[in-house]
């Protein structure tokens, strides 16, 4: 099945998985936000089939809201709803795809550091989750 997305499509998938990695950096302990971005980020480098190909054009056509927290997942936690409904609609193989994708970065993100994730990590974590799932 072939994916066709109309570049706000696009920009909502860049929002919603880079905005995911963000959240998580904000969520991270001290001193490890850039690790935890770090991490999160080369896991969406490796991301294949469609929502690869999105990630990988490195378009800066969105922008995070990232004065805090609360304003950037105001912007960010729908955006992950709307991306996982927008890629059922045309490949629910893309969707998952996505949701698989975002997971990854989620682990990666949360292994930044030493031992288990941080209490506002996994609660970050779980918010975005709970998003993918709200779709």
């Amino acid at each position: 099945m072939t994916v066709e997305l109309t570049a706000q499509d696009k920009s909502t998938i860049r929002t919603a998985a880079f905005g995911a990695v963000t959240l998580m950096s904000y969520a991270g302990i001290a001193g490890s936000a850039h690790k935890v971005a770090t991490g999160g980020s080369h896991a969406l480098t490796a991301a294949t089939g469609a929502v690869g190909h999105v990630l990988a054009e490195k378009k800066r056509d969105f922008k995070l809201q990232a004065r805090s927290s609360a304003a950037l997942a105001d912007q960010v936690l729908p955006a992950l709803t709307a991306s996982v409904r927008l890629l059922r609609e045309q490949d629910p193989s893309e969707a998952e795809n996505f949701r698989r994708t975002i997971a990854v970065a989620l682990d990666a993100a949360s292994r930044a550091h030493k031992g288990e994730p941080s209490p506002t990590m996994a609660e970050m974590a779980r918010k975005i989750t709970a998003a993918l799932d709200a779709a």
